[in-house]
């Protein structure tokens, strides 16, 4: 039992919040995604027809699980407010509260580890978890100011702005925090923008129109004007975030020198995606969207992609005999159980941490050649590893690294 209130409880702790986040955010963005289809799909019923002279705006039929279903939207609302009326808030309330449940859990309990990078920025844990927060409440604060200012009435100049101000957002989380600490922020503040629309604006909107049809008063349209552009930004927000969530397994991303940029372009694309479906849904086909998106992220991979490896034969021929030593596999190992087995090992040393990160050990010479890619790739290539660089790994060092991985990594 006392295994539990240890760094092995909160892996527990990790893997089951992280569980619930990802079954919470399923459930939010299918219902967001149905939604937004079923707005651009419903079809006007004719004219003079009993659907219209009811009120209603559109409707569908669709077969699904064995049944046909026939989904109405109401202009403003029906006539009579029904008995039972269903809400769609919990879904999004219950995924930020997990996601944010994830923020501690791996970020701001071990903030020495996960937040900071001395070579970034010298900050103390206190002052990285306080960008982090920061960045959440005033990311929230500046979007909802901007949706209710005039620039609010022109949906496409504000996204472009909202667009370079994440971007902006981005690029000062790169120069305070790590690079997964940056990214997973510019993350969570889409994250907030997204639940406080649904809190502050959806939600709060829908009840007018309800405490209206409770009064007998004819509902004001504009709550229901609102809600439906804030539905629509978290529509375009999703993938962008989706992104952000998985991206903490691509040291290529995070670990870039323009990791931020590197972010930007692949938000772009990921909004241009969902701009073809949403055309799509309503009936236009534009393929130049998809096609851009793609072609965007297959210049961000050119563009950061490493340079080629040497063969192993030719890598050697260019190593001088006099440095040949510098590139011996016992000083490689050496190196390896001083920067980085105290995280990768079967039982790890540094503060925090319960098991081997992502699984991988590097504690006998031959766990080392046998993940010697991998090594090469965090160590040297992206320079990610070690994480926050705790154990203080030299540039002589991952030299070390290099030259015996090109050499054959024998």
């Amino acid at each position: 039992m006392e295994a539990l209130f240890g760094p092995y409880g909160v892996e527990w702790l990790n893997l089951l919040v992280r569980w619930l986040h990802l079954i919470t955010g399923i459930a939010w963005i299918g219902a967001s995604f149905y939604f937004v289809w079923l707005d651009n799909s419903i079809r006007p019923p004719q004219a003079g027809s009993a659907l219209a002279r009811k009120g209603v705006m559109g409707e569908l039929w669709a077969v699904h699980g064995g049944g046909f279903y026939n989904p109405q939207k109401y202009l403003v609302a029906p006539a009579e407010l029904p008995a039972e009326l269903h809400w769609f808030k919990w879904e999004a309330y219950a995924t930020w509260l997990s996601g944010f449940a994830m923020l501690f859990i791996v970020y701001y309990f071990n903030a020495s580890a996960m937040m900071i990078d001395r070579s970034v920025a010298d900050l103390s844990p206190a002052q990285a978890v306080g960008v982090g927060l920061g960045t959440l409440a005033l990311g929230w604060l500046v979007y909802d100011l901007l949706c209710k200012s005039p620039l609010g009435q022109r949906e496409g100049l504000l996204g472009v702005v909202m667009f370079l101000l994440i971007v902006a957002a981005g690029f000062v989380l790169t120069k305070l925090l790590s690079g997964r600490a940056a990214y997973i922020h510019v993350g969570a503040m889409i994250g907030t923008m997204m639940v406080g629309n649904v809190l502050f604006v959806i939600i709060p909107g829908q009840r007018k129109l309800v405490e209206a049809m409770k009064e007998g008063k004819s509902p004001d349209p504009i709550y229901g004007k609102k809600a439906k552009q804030r539905s629509v930004h978290n529509n375009y927000f999703t993938l962008p975030v989706l992104l952000i969530m998985i991206s903490n397994h691509y040291a290529m991303t995070y670990g870039h020198a323009y990791s931020w940029l590197i972010l930007a372009a692949i938000m772009a694309a990921g909004v241009l995606i969902r701009h073809f479906f949403n055309l799509r849904h309503a009936g236009k086909v534009s393929v130049a969207y998809p096609i851009a998106g793609v072609v965007l992220l297959m210049a961000v991979a050119i563009a950061i992609a490493p340079a080629p490896r040497k063969p192993a034969a030719a890598a050697a021929a260019d190593v001088h005999p006099a440095a040949a030593g510098h590139s011996d596999f016992a000083k490689v190992q050496e190196v390896i159980q001083q920067r980085c087995a105290s995280c990768h090992s079967a039982q790890p040393t540094q503060a925090g941490f319960a098991s081997p990160p992502s699984g991988l050990m590097l504690q006998t010479p031959e766990l080392t050649r046998q993940h010697a890619a991998k090594v090469y790739q965090r160590v040297v290539q992206s320079k990610d590893m070690p994480l926050a660089n705790l154990t203080q790994m030299t540039d002589g060092e991952r030299k070390l690294i290099g030259d015996w991985f090109e050499s054959g990594a024998n």
